[in-house]
């Protein structure tokens, strides 16, 4: 099995030309990028996963999302996750990035992207080694689990900061 690879940037998103083993520490000084997708039907419910239990927050709810691959950009990286983590595939065109950062703390450029999207969860083949289930939950539902500690905080926090700024369109759902 080959070892999958990331590229490592500078702190100003400049990539070093080097890359790194997925799961090993991020050296210090150099920033990986990872990508979250929010995707929302037209009833206003967003498309969330069950982890699989194996990784890391495992069992617990989150969006979809990873890490590109070395020499992938961070658009190609979330068409991949989207088909591998789904088994669906989008056109890149229908992505829109909401909002890109550096998270020093974590050593990461975080991307998170939007997708609008109607498809009925049984038309999905998921990804057994990344996602146990999927559901469409409104933001009442998502704002319960978290509280019951069964969503990924910072799948959360993002998901707010997006609300907060009104990247997504939350006039058909239940707000906070």
């Amino acid at each position: 099995m080959v070892t999958e690879r990331r590229d490592l940037f500078d702190r100003n998103r400049q990539p070093t030309g080097k890359t790194i083993e997925a799961g090993k520490p991020i050296p210090a000084g150099s920033f990986i990028c990872v990508v979250m997708i929010f995707i929302q039907n037209s009833r206003g419910d967003l498309l969330i996963q069950k982890r699989a239990k194996n990784k890391s927050f495992g069992g617990m709810y989150a969006t979809t999302g990873g890490h590109p691959k070395s020499g992938q950009t961070s658009l190609e990286g979330a068409v991949t996750e989207i088909e591998e983590e789904l088994g669906i595939k989008v056109n890149p065109d229908d992505l829109r990035l909401i909002c890109a950062r550096r998270i020093d703390a974590e050593n990461v450029f975080s991307d998170i992207y939007y997708l609008k999207l109607d498809i009925e969860l049984d038309e999905l083949k998921l990804q057994a080694e990344e996602v146990e289930s999927v559901y469409w939950f409104t933001l009442y539902r998502i704002r319960e689990e978290y509280r019951e500690g069964h969503f990924v905080p910072a799948h959360y926090e993002e998901l707010t900061n997006a609300l907060r700024y009104g990247v997504i369109n939350v006039s058909k759902v239940a707000k906070y």
